[in-house]
């Protein structure tokens, strides 16, 4: 996998073999980033599902003062680890080995950018939004990334929350969204 941009553009990042995992394609990366790019520098960042971490190194290339990478796989979040140390980056990319949703019941800290994307089958991705509303864990104007399966239907948004981008690429689709009081929304 390689960061598009920032301070890290062009530089491979090492994606376990896992059961499960599909990193973000750099294309779709691109695009979100572009939606992003006045609200990425300085943000907290929450990458809820790490996997291979694209999203969380992404964000922290272009400029996001904290990353909080949740991965339930002990090996997955130990490989993230080892990135972060050789990206030399442990400052401002925290690595939890954790349940996202026990993450987000037992969450103290506020972020400003949240990224979604769990596994396709299952009904986490609408627990996620729930939990994350639930949780107080969303700063004023927090945006909420969303992946999912591009033959299923989207996730159920919490009440007050609208959608301010959308696309799809291959084989799934994606959201952004937010309470609405956000001023981009």
């Amino acid at each position: 996998m390689r960061i598009v941009a920032g301070a890290w553009r062009g530089r491979r990042i090492a994606v376990p073999s896992a059961a499960g995992l599909r990193p973000t394609p750099d294309r779709v990366r691109e695009t979100l980033f572009n939606w992003l790019q006045g609200v990425v520098p300085g943000a907290r960042c929450l990458d809820l599902f790490a996997g291979a971490g694209g999203l969380g190194f992404e964000a922290a290339s272009r400029g996001a003062a904290r990353v909080v990478m949740v991965e339930s796989a002990a090996r997955v979040a130990t490989h993230l680890r080892e990135q972060v140390q050789l990206l030399e980056a442990g400052d401002r990319i925290e690595v939890v080995a954790d349940d996202a949703l026990r993450y987000l019941r037992r969450c103290d800290e506020t972020f400003d950018l949240v990224f979604l994307d769990p596994p396709f089958q299952g009904d986490l991705l609408d627990k996620s939004l729930a939990a994350l509303v639930e949780a107080h864990c969303l700063r004023a104007g927090a945006r909420v990334y969303v992946e999912y399966a591009a033959s299923g239907e989207p996730p159920v948004l919490p009440d007050g929350w609208e959608i301010a981008r959308e696309g799809r690429a291959g084989d799934s689709a994606h959201l952004l969204t937010g309470p609405i009081e956000s001023p981009s929304f």
